[in-house]
């Protein structure tokens, strides 16, 4: 299954302001990670942001393209958003991404933009017939873009979660999210504990 979509295009007008959200193209790489790295050293301290940087440097280049989904939101001719989808490999026969990481402009922060990339990207992902999606975060963020906590009895995440509440998942296809036997796989880039 191809799981990339050619030029695809959305324009908002919110907050008075022409917002244009799209997959990401690997030309914008270098702007991507700069702005990973950017919000992440704001919010978290310099230390965090070379680490989620590095992570989203690791994503694009290690990643087969097929396995990494990533949408932008474009203002003002900047990207001023971006989020990340990597294949979650789980027992059965479901396709699944992780939504990880997520970073918004420090400044065009708290006006919705995350969360309209964020649900541009679930339904670019349910247009692929992809059946869930997970992601490793804050539930009372993630709860207003369609995520619920998920137990690890019901869906194992890849490594040892240091933060159990942020284990989160939503259906894409319809249908509720059933145990399943056995272990999750992410891709290696994720696939390092200090992520999780």
């Amino acid at each position: 299954m191809a799981l990339r979509a050619q030029s695809v295009q959305n324009k908002l007008v919110g907050y008075g302001l022409k917002m244009e959200l799209s997959l990401f193209d690997s030309s914008q790489s270098q702007e991507v990670i700069e702005l990973f790295t950017k919000v992440f050293s704001t919010s978290e301290g310099e230390t965090e942001g070379q680490l989620i940087g590095n992570l989203v440097s690791e994503l694009i280049a290690t990643t087969e393209p097929q396995d990494l989904i990533g949408f932008v939101s474009i203002s003002g001719g900047d990207i001023v958003g971006s989020i990340l989808f990597s294949r979650l490999d789980v027992p059965g026969e479901k396709i699944a991404f992780i939504l990880s990481p997520v970073a918004i402009a420090t400044n065009e922060q708290g006006k919705g933009k995350g969360q309209q990339l964020i649900n541009y990207g679930i339904s670019h992902l349910k247009s692929l017939s992809v059946d869930m999606v997970f992601t490793y975060g804050d539930p009372n963020f993630y709860s207003k873009v369609g995520f619920n906590p998920i137990s690890e009895s019901i869906v194992k995440a890849p490594l040892k979660l240091t933060y159990p509440e942020g284990w989160l998942a939503q259906s894409l296809d319809g249908s509720s999210i059933k145990a399943m036997e056995g272990t999750s796989h992410c891709v290696e880039a994720l696939n390092d504990q200090k992520y999780w």
